[in-house]
């Protein structure tokens, strides 16, 4: 595994998740007024029930952004919290990056997870576009199954309800 700097990573989680609370914010102004537009310019029942309905999109975005913020506070305390640092014989936690061997139908692949508090499923990029990594959490079955574990452990994951045997290859 090359050095990977965990706090440009750290950084690069942050950015994405503020782009997602923007645009989670413009979704939700565009909705309500959408829903505001339909209510005033018709008193058609088809455009009361239009207006309804961007009206629930609306609040289901203003979700979404709050989710957003609270994993941003996550993030952000987790990082004032200092990184930890991983040896050889570490047990995978919080803040380790961790390479695992995957079997499948096609072959032997290698995958590269970043375990943090917030950001699961986000996809980031490694030094100079080399290579991606995969955020997930302690919540998600590949969270759950990696922790504590050490290299050189086999952990199963059930993926698509399918029983996959991954190898633990390296913990920083």
């Amino acid at each position: 595994m090359p050095l990977l700097d965990k706090t440009e990573l750290l950084d690069q989680l942050a950015e994405r998740l503020r782009q997602s609370d923007r645009l989670a914010h413009r979704a939700e102004a565009d909705a309500r007024e959408a829903a505001r537009s339909l209510a005033t310019e018709s008193e058609k029942k088809e455009d009361g029930r239009a207006a309804i309905e961007y009206g629930s999109l609306a609040t289901g975005q203003a979700q979404r952004a709050r989710r957003v913020l609270e994993e941003l506070k996550a993030l952000s305390d987790f990082q004032d919290s200092g990184l930890p640092s991983f040896s050889r014989k570490s047990p995978v936690a919080l803040g380790a990056i961790i390479d695992v061997s995957t079997e499948d139908d096609e072959g032997f692949a290698e995958r590269t997870f970043f375990l943090l508090p917030a950001g699961a499923g986000t996809e980031l990029t490694g030094p100079g576009g080399d290579g991606f990594l995969s955020v997930i959490t302690p919540a998600s079955p590949v969270g759950r199954a990696l922790l504590g574990r050490r290299a050189g452990d086999t952990i199963e994951v059930t993926l698509a309800g399918e029983v996959r045997e991954w190898t633990v290859l390296e913990v920083v």
